[in-house]
């Protein structure tokens, strides 16, 4: 395992193997070091958007046809209406986390990515990481080790949640996708996404505010999901996270950067992640490159501004059911309109194409 590299990545999830896959692509030598073993999974909607699907590709990653389901839109239940739109143009994929990790940790060591797996980090040096298995140099350090990153704390690059909790919990079932669609179904506080990912299994994550809890206790506030998955065979064990909203004053300091989910986080509930963390990652390679790590924070900002700002739209509504039903009823009955907001959402769309019009009948329709 080589000591001395140019970059060392913190975290060997899919954020961390993007940024060392973009970095190698930069012609730079990167350690990855991660304190767990491949394939790593985790709590997640396994959802990953067209445009994530595209940046996987531009990265080189390949996954096998067999292995992922081809997602061509969003659904959307409440307690009164069903709103849907296709992506206009290329699908996404519902995928299993361990599937994609395999997948990245392939296609970084074939570029010669040096993986450290089961290397815990132990804190930041002045030439580089130093961990359970000795110090390792490096002139840049990335921090892409999740949610309550250490390197964030490390750097000093501050750490602050938000000011409503929200968690997550997810589990797969043993049943046939019955659409070719996201579904999220919508409660009181909580909403419940289920994504096909593969021929005959689909996984349900779970989002809710407020106070920790189980997945049977929260699935009963889904009757019509309930039912469909009765007597249906779980095929994982529950993985749970957070408090999910998390932040950083900055994304880089110094020579060290964030990336993914270490970076800033505000919520599942758009399921953006990935995509954002493999845009970032790109971005971060490239300012490695360059040497100047300013450029990358100015880039996540303009890069994280709409993803973000729909973010909050949405939870903001969430919290207020009687907007929540108001939009998705005005959704059910203005398809066009949701297909263009899905549109602006995966980047097939900038948000001017949005228009007049369409901002119109979504005001109308909140208002009415």
């Amino acid at each position: 395992m080589n000591r001395s590299s140019d970059v060392v990545v913190v975290g060997g999830g899919p954020a961390g193997l993007a940024t060392a896959i973009a970095v190698r692509g930069q012609g730079l030598t990167v350690q990855v070091l991660e304190r767990r073993w491949p394939p790593v999974d985790k709590a997640c909607g396994e959802g990953l958007m067209p445009d994530g699907v595209r940046r996987l590709t531009a990265l080189g990653v390949r996954l096998e046809p067999e292995s992922a389901r081809p997602l061509r839109g969003i659904r959307y239940l409440d307690e009164q209406s069903v709103a849907e739109a296709r992506f206009p143009g290329e699908p996404g994929l519902g995928i299993r986390r361990p599937v994609l990790h395999r997948a990245l940790v392939d296609r970084a060591a074939r570029l010669g990515v040096g993986l450290g797996w089961g290397v815990t980090a132990r804190g930041l040096t002045s030439a580089g990481v130093e961990t359970d298995n000795g110090p390792y140099a490096a002139r840049w350090v990335v921090g892409a080790d999740g949610l309550n990153s250490r390197v964030r704390r490390w750097a000093g690059l501050g750490e602050k949640r938000g000011r409503v909790e929200r968690f997550g919990v997810r589990r797969h079932f043993a049943v046939a996708p019955w659409t070719d669609l996201v579904e999220v179904y919508w409660a009181s506080g909580r909403e419940a996404y289920v994504t096909p990912v593969s021929r005959r299994e689909v996984g349900v994550a779970l989002l809710w505010s407020g106070e920790k809890a189980g997945f049977d206790r929260q699935l009963e506030s889904f009757p019509r999901l309930e039912a469909r998955l009765a007597g249906a065979t779980a095929t994982s064990k529950d993985r749970g996270s957070g408090p999910l909203a998390q932040s950083a004053s900055t994304v880089c300091r110094g020579r060290v950067a964030l990336v993914g989910d270490a970076a800033g986080y505000l919520d599942a509930i758009t399921g953006e992640g990935l995509s954002l963390a493999f845009h970032q990652a790109t971005l971060l390679a490239s300012a490695i490159r360059r040497e100047d790590l300013g450029s990358y924070a100015r880039q996540w900002r303009r890069s994280s501004a709409l993803p973000f700002g729909l973010i909050r739209a949405l939870l903001f509504a969430e919290r207020r059911p009687r907007l929540r039903r108001r939009l998705i009823r005005t959704l059910a009955a203005e398809p066009g309109l949701f297909a263009r907001l899905l549109a602006i959402h995966t980047r097939e769309r900038p948000l001017r194409s949005l228009g007049v019009d369409n901002t119109s009948r979504l005001v109308w329709g909140l208002l009415r």
